[in-house]
């Protein structure tokens, strides 16, 4: 095996092992069911840190911190996508315990297509003719979605509108991984301690209130915020985009597995309908992508 096949393979595993507990996050959040979703949320904002600034520390790379910190427009623009990140944590969350897994599920399917739609309107990027019908599919899912419930399935739109959002100002932005990721929880981190000393002078805190092993998930929640982000990153790297772009859908089929098979959430004939029009513009997505890849000439080193 080649060098550069040997690091693909690497890259490969960390990349899925990432997008797999993505797609098996919905059963930590379960498990802090009695917590109210916005007490999980400044936790792992809080605990994501440290987690963060030990990962940084073990790869001799905090000084990337302070190059960020340097940068003003660099700073202001972290500052949005933490907002971003923020609010599709909280979602996502609330929806995972609330019994919503699979509208959730739903919601990441759609975001690459929401990604490739953004960058057609801020970046000017040329959409071609399976890619726009790729996104007409998702948008008569939606618009089905409505038809049937008399309602917008929101909890899907607003997480892949807000983390496609996140992904454009990422771009702009230009900073690797896991520094961003420290920098936005670090803003976020000040209000979201404040809350929970809020909570707790208040008595409604569950840190150090319950058992031990909700103490240690709560905790924890800076760790699997951050690992699977640190495996993401170093598979990255070392992966074709097209294959990071089809691995992505390792997560929201978790997502709804569990949902469907293990949580027992809802899912008719007429939820079929609406996913059916959306896994065809996945589908249509994934198979525009590998055509373009194998078209693409491989440079010689």
């Amino acid at each position: 095996m080649t060098h550069s096949a040997s690091a693909a393979r690497i890259g490969g595993l960390a990349a899925a092992a990432a997008f797999a507990a993505w797609g098996l996050l919905p059963i930590y959040w379960k498990a802090l069911g009695t917590v109210p979703a916005a007490e999980i949320l400044c936790h792992r904002i809080v605990w994501s840190v440290p987690f963060v600034a030990l990962l940084l520390a073990a790869t001799h790379r905090l000084g990337e911190i302070r190059t960020i910190l340097a940068d003003r427009r660099t700073t202001g623009l972290l500052t949005v996508s933490a907002l971003l990140v923020g609010s599709n944590w909280f979602v996502y969350i609330w929806a995972v315990n609330n019994a919503h897994i699979v509208e959730s599920s739903l919601g990441y399917y759609i975001n690459p297509l929401v990604s490739m739609l953004l960058g057609f309107i801020f970046f000017r990027d040329r959409l071609n003719r399976v890619q726009g019908l790729a996104i007409g599919f998702a948008v008569c899912g939606v618009l089905l979605e409505l038809w049937q419930f008399g309602r917008i399935p929101w909890i899907a739109l607003v997480l892949a509108v807000t983390f496609g959002l996140y992904g454009l100002v990422r771009k702009i932005v230009n900073t690797e991984a896991l520094p961003g990721l420290f920098v936005e929880t670090a803003i976020m981190g000040v209000p979201a301690a404040a809350f929970l000393l809020f909570r707790e002078s208040q008595g409604l805190a569950a840190l150090g209130h319950g058992t031990l092993a909700m103490d240690a998930l709560l905790v924890g929640a800076g760790a699997v915020t951050s690992l699977p982000l640190a495996a993401f990153a170093f598979g990255a790297r070392r992966l074709r985009l097209t294959t990071v772009g089809v691995l992505q859908y390792l997560s929201p089929t978790g997502m709804f597995a569990l949902g469907v098979f293990v949580y027992g959430e809802e899912f008719t004939a007429a939820h079929l309908g609406t996913f059916a029009f959306i896994w065809a513009g996945v589908a249509l997505y994934m198979l525009d992508s590998i055509v373009r890849l194998r078209r693409t000439p491989i440079a010689k080193v």
